[in-house]
C-alpha cells in the first residue's frame, strides 16, 4: 500500500493535493500530511513514504532544500515538485539536485496522479530484484519493439536491473534514467509511430497510465501506416557510462522544435515536458538529423563502487 507525503504550507492547496491523490480509491494509496519541510524530515524518521509531493516555495526549509536532504537521508524516496507561476527556474535547479519530477500547480487536476503513477512504477523497479550482480563489468541489450506501448514498462523495469547489476549509480539516478528513458519511449510512440498533435499526445499518456486508449486514437494505432512500424532500442552499459538509443519508423520533426535544457518557460506550458525532463536527467542528449533517433548519455555518478 503505497504511502503518499504531501508537504505544503498552504492548509488549503494541502488539503485540495491530498484529494486529487485519494480520488481514485482503486490505487489504494495512504496519504499523509506535512505543514513543511521541517515536519517532513520529522515525519520521515517514523515512516517513510513511497512518494514525496512537495510544494516549492515554503518558509523556513523549502522544496529546494527539502529535495537535497531527502536524497541525502532518504535517497530511496523520489520527490514530485508542484511549482507554481514564477518559481521555474527553482524547479529546473531542484531537478538537477535530484527530484524526480514537476508538476505545475495549474496543472495538478490533469496531471498529478499520472505522475506519481509514473514516478512510483519506476521507483519501485529496486523491489522487483533481490540482490546485486557482483561481477559485472559491461551489459548490453538490444529490442525490437512492435507497436504496443505496454512494452515499455517491462522494458524500463529491464534497464532499472541493468543499473543496478552495474551498481550504475544511486537509487535517485536509477529512477531520473528510469524516467528518461520511458519519456524517449513515449515520444518514439506517440510521436513516431502515430505522428500525433502534442495534446493528443497528453492524452495518450492519460490513458496509458489508466491502462486503456480511446478509440480514436486506437485506430490510428491499428491503421495500416502505422500498425507495422516499430520503435528499435540499443543499451549499454559499462563502467563509464550507460548509453541508450532510440529510434522509430516515424518520419522525426525539426530540432529547433527542441527544447533546450535551461527553458523554464517549458515547465509552465506543459508542451515538451518529457524532453524538458530527459534533459535534465541524462549529461547528453542528442538527436539526429531528422528526429526520428535520441541518444541519451548517463555518465558514472562519482563514489559509486566498482
Amino acid at each position: 500500500m503505497p504511502i503518499i507525503l504531501v508537504v505544503d504550507d498552504s492548509p488549503v492547496d494541502r488539503l485540495l493535493t491530498g484529494r486529487l491523490l485519494g480520488k481514485e480509491k482503486e490505487l489504494d494509496w495512504v496519504i499523509e500530511y506535512a505543514e513543511n519541510g521541517r515536519d517532513a524530515l520529522t515525519f520521515m524518521k517514523d515512516l517513510v513514504p513511497h512518494v514525496v509531493v512537495t510544494d516549492l516555495m515554503m518558509p523556513d526549509i523549502d522544496g529546494l532544500e527539502l529535495v537535497a536532504a531527502i536524497r541525502t537521508e532518504h535517497p530511496e524516496v523520489p520527490v514530485i515538485l508542484m511549482t507554481g507561476q514564477g518559481s521555474e527556474t527553482l524547479a529546473l535547479d531542484a531537478l538537477e539536485r535530484g527530484a524526480a519530477s514537476y508538476v505545475p500547480k495549474g496543472q495538478l487536476a490533469d496531471k498529478l496522479v499520472d505522475t506519481v503513477k509514473q514516478v512510483l512504477s519506476v521507483a519501485r523497479a529496486d523491489s522487483r530484484y533481490q540482490r546485486l550482480t557482483e561481477c559485472f563489468v559491461k551489459t548490453q541489450l538490444s529490442a525490437e519493439l512492435d507497436n504496443d506501448p505496454a512494452l515499455i514498462a517491462p522494458l524500463v523495469d529491464q534497464v532499472q536491473k541493468m543499473l543496478t547489476d552495474m551498481r550504475f549509480c544511486d537509487a535517485t539516478e536509477r529512477v531520473h534514467v528510469g524516467i528518461a528513458l520511458e519519456e524517449a519511449l513515449l515520444n518514439a510512440f506517440c510521436h513516431g509511430i502515430l505522428a500525433l498533435p502534442i495534446d493528443q499526445v497528453q492524452q495518450v499518456r492519460a490513458e496509458l497510465s489508466q491502462g486503456r486508449i480511446a478509440p480514436s486514437i486506437q485506430e490510428r494505432w491499428d491503421h495500416v501506416s502505422c500498425r507495422d512500424r516499430k520503435v528499435f532500442v540499443d543499451m549499454q552499459i559499462n563502467l563509464e557510462e550507460a548509453r541508450f538509443i532510440v529510434r522509430d519508423e516515424g518520419s522525426g520533426f525539426a530540432k529547433a522544435a527542441v527544447p533546450q535544457r535551461h527553458d523554464p518557460k517549458t515547465l509552465e506550458r506543459g508542451r515538451g515536458r518529457g524532453l524538458v525532463l530527459m534533459r535534465h536527467f541524462m549529461d547528453e542528449v542528442i538527436f539526429n538529423d531528422t528526429g526520428n533517433e535520441v541518444t541519451l548519455v548517463k555518465y558514472r555518478a562519482k563514489g559509486m563502487k566498482e
